[in-house]
């Protein structure tokens, strides 16, 4: 089914590997500046190299790959990673995962809206978590 290429749009790759949605997404980032080559913006239709690294961008998470093979179709998750390395420096992919384990304020069922007081110590809280 994977069958190598000689030739394959960028868009088209990203979209392939997984990284991605749909293609339109993958052609969205490359026209917004979110996938570089050596730092330079590339266009959707850029046409991928095996042996080139790319830093691509997708909200906050970052990665940073390097093509080891081309696909023609989308595949699927275990055989798309067989396609491509992941570079991403371990520390942004900590700083990426932490982001989703803030801590959740409960209060107790039945206790009503919070007074003004209660929001004042929920806001500071907040505030002394975003700043660790």
């Amino acid at each position: 089914m994977a069958k190598e290429l000689e030739k394959l749009r960028i868009d088209k790759y990203l979209w392939a590997i997984r990284l991605f949605k749909t293609r339109s997404l993958a052609t969205d980032a490359c026209n917004a500046g979110r996938v570089k080559l050596n730092g330079q913006n590339i266009k959707p239709a850029y046409a991928v190299k095996i042996g080139e690294t790319f830093q691509i961008q997708k909200g906050i998470e970052r990665k940073t790959i390097k093509v080891i093979g081309l696909l023609k179709q989308r595949v699927d998750a275990k055989t798309a990673v067989q396609f491509y390395e992941d570079l991403t420096p371990v520390e942004e992919t900590q700083a990426y995962k932490s982001a989703f384990h803030a801590p959740v304020l409960r209060r107790d069922r039945g206790t009503g809206r919070p007074t003004k007081r209660d929001r004042r110590e929920i806001d500071n809280l907040r505030d002394e978590w975003q700043e660790e």
